[in-house]
């Protein structure tokens, strides 16, 4: 388990291979991710609803599960947290790997 979660890659491979499951298990969420939807997985980084702020942050966990859901290669890039926006509600989601900056989002 700490090999898997706290390694080199921080459990991104198995988050991504999750997502790739979840898109056979729910290929109609892959559907919504593919277009463009941050959908709610286990990890912070999706988006429910329109939010004033239209910013938050999510894991990059998420952002691996999520690329594994839309079918892409897995793309990580630690040191330059990645922005994207949802298509659905407008909200861009920064994605890191800095604990203190998700946990009380």
């Amino acid at each position: 388990m700490d090999q898997r979660w706290k390694g080199y890659d921080s459990g991104f491979i198995a988050c991504w291979e999750r997502g790739r499951e979840k898109s056979k298990e729910a290929p109609e969420i892959a559907i919504l991710a593919r277009n463009g939807q941050l959908v709610q997985l286990p990890w912070k980084g999706g988006v429910e609803k329109t939010l004033k702020a239209k910013t938050k942050v999510g894991t990059l966990q998420y952002l691996a599960m999520w690329q594994g859901l839309r079918g892409e290669d897995l793309h990580i890039d630690t040191e330059d947290g990645p922005t994207l926006r949802c298509t659905e509600h407008d909200v861009a989601v920064v994605f890191t790997n800095d604990y203190s900056k998700y946990s009380n989002a």
